[in-house]
């Protein structure tokens, strides 16, 4: 198993043959934390984290790519529509909200260590749009 940093935005996706058991172990601790912490806790651990790094790491890696929509496909089975719906407007409205707040200027680069340069922001703002037209998709195309 070879584990592969997205050294620009810190994610860590597991490639090769682990990888698909890996996000399945995330899909079923996705119950564990609906029930422990809540519908909001459990979307943004799967969908907000684990399944937007998956789709980062995939814009690299094609066995990743690949397994993209069945990982899609397993997120839609574990969330109702209505469900993926209100949460990813929240995710979307909770980014935009983000960025109106104006960063401190007396707070150096190096201090503020949760400040993305504009293309990691870019990069992660183009994953959030692609799984948000796959999981809001009427139907998806696995096979």
């Amino acid at each position: 198993m070879r584990n592969d940093s997205d050294i620009q935005g810190g994610s860590t996706a597991v490639i090769g043959p682990d990888a698909y058991t890996k996000w399945l172990e995330q899909c079923r601790a996705t119950a564990t934390i609906k029930e422990r912490y809540g519908l909001k806790s459990a979307f943004d651990y799967l969908v907000s984290e684990k399944l937007l790094d998956f789709a980062r790491a995939a814009e690299r890696e094609p066995e990743l790519a690949r397994q993209l929509p069945k990982f899609v496909s397993e997120v839609r089975r574990i969330f109702e529509a209505d469900e993926v719906r209100v949460h990813l407007a929240r995710v979307e409205r909770e980014q935009e909200a983000l960025e109106l707040v104006p960063l401190d200027e007396e707070v150096s680069d190096e201090d503020d260590v949760f400040h993305e340069d504009p293309e990691t922001y870019a990069a992660r703002a183009r994953s959030f749009m692609l799984i948000k037209q796959l999981l809001l998709a009427p139907q998806l195309g696995t096979s």
